[in-house]
């Protein structure tokens, strides 16, 4: 199963859409790209493992793994990428501006609902991230 991040960057944060087969699963928020520094920015593009994880903090959730020069980069809920992210992805049900959402709960269930299943029967679950510019050009060519 690979999932397909497609992100538009601005200078206030990231915003993205995300695919499976695809179809819409959800939208994202991040923070802006600041050549991925730690805590600030958000992950380079690339093709990730997922893993599922849990903490009391936000119980079940997912967790990229092997994101170069950072750790612990999650998918979580959140609804404004400044005040509430340190470099993770955040699924939201709209984009209401740069780097805000609403409903991420929603998302985040509707993503772990497809994804956890899966994770729980050792199947892997890799997800990429590209330029929403990538995923657009390859649209007209269709």
């Amino acid at each position: 199963m690979i999932l397909v991040l497609h992100r538009t960057y601005f200078p206030e944060g990231t915003q993205g859409i995300l695919l499976w087969n695809g179809q819409l699963i959800c939208y994202t928020i991040e923070l802006p790209w600041i050549q991925n520094e730690q805590n600030i920015s958000c992950v380079p593009e690339g093709l990730y493992n997922l893993q599922k994880r849990y903490s009391q903090k936000f119980q079940h959730h997912i967790h990229l793994q092997d994101v170069p020069g950072r750790s612990l980069i999650l998918l979580h809920p959140a609804n404004d990428a400044i005040k509430e992210l340190e470099g993770c992805i955040a699924p939201v049900s709209y984009h209401t501006g740069i780097g805000k959402g609403n409903l991420s709960r929603k998302a985040f269930h509707k993503l772990t609902s497809l994804v956890l299943p899966v994770l729980a029967k050792n199947t892997p679950v890799q997800l990429r991230i590209t330029s929403s510019l990538s995923y657009f050009k390859s649209q007209l060519f269709i």
